[in-house]
């Protein structure tokens, strides 16, 4: 496929020490490999071959890890883009070459069964200059939650409520106009670039889906992570060799 795949892999991974206190977050075992070779596993299976990763954070280790698996990638276009001085998840998209048609670009620490062609495809369909994936989140407030009027007289008791949000799963299609508000050399996170893209009239779309998503950057899905890697090796659509 020739949509272009970037892999954010500059963060530091703060949350996830000390298991990246020596190396860099998409080198975070999961299972047998490594989270960064799961995910470009998972997309070559759906037919993407060309790659770039953004890196920042002890980037020598992931060109060499890269270098150390050739065998393993050696029928992918894989490039790396290194910053000297951090530009945020969505300012080092200014340091990239090349990107003249849809695009995806995904942090390097995401776990899903997501069907990415079907991401490029609703993308393109639409008039979006930019669509990002979805997932519906619960959050379960282990409280009881006081609901009261201006005057302080209770309206309302529930008790641990159970509240849905739909939660960005690090996961974007992009249209290369969405480049022009992307100044090369300034700090722009993608909270940031998404907030100026609605307000320059710029369509910003969700991909809604039921896919199954872990963020390894959280603690608590990196354990399950690992618990579901060790009962079903191909749950996440991995092959042999790609």
């Amino acid at each position: 496929m020739k949509n272009r795949i970037v892999i954010l892999a500059g963060g530091k991974g703060t949350r996830l020490r000390p298991y990246t206190a020596s190396f860099p977050k998409p080198l975070v075992p999961v299972g047998d490999l490594p989270i960064l070779e799961i995910l470009i596993s998972q997309l070559a299976n759906q037919g993407f071959t060309r790659f770039t990763i953004a890196l920042g954070h002890l980037s020598g280790l992931i060109r060499a890890y890269i270098a150390q698996r050739k065998s393993q990638f050696e029928n992918l276009d894989i490039d790396f883009v290194d910053e000297d001085e951090p530009t945020g998840t969505a300012g080092s998209l200014a340091n990239i070459d090349g990107l003249d048609e849809t695009f995806l670009v995904m942090n390097g620490d995401v776990l899903t069964d997501m069907d990415f062609t079907a991401l490029v495809r609703e993308h393109d369909q639409s008039d979006a200059s930019l669509t990002i994936a979805a997932h519906k989140q619960e959050v379960k407030i282990d409280l009881g939650v006081l609901e009261a009027n201006g005057s302080c007289v209770l309206e309302n008791y529930v008790e641990k409520p159970t509240l849905d949000y739909e939660v960005s799963m690090g996961v974007y299609a992009y249209s290369p106009s969405v480049l022009k508000h992307v100044p090369k050399g300034e700090y722009l996170d993608f909270p940031t670039l998404v907030q100026n893209l609605m307000a320059a009239g710029e369509t910003v779309r969700l991909h809604r889906n039921s896919a199954f998503w872990l963020d390894i950057g959280r603690p608590d899905d990196y354990a399950l992570a690992q618990e579901l890697m060790e009962k079903d090796p191909q749950k996440f659509g991995m092959v042999a060799n790609v």
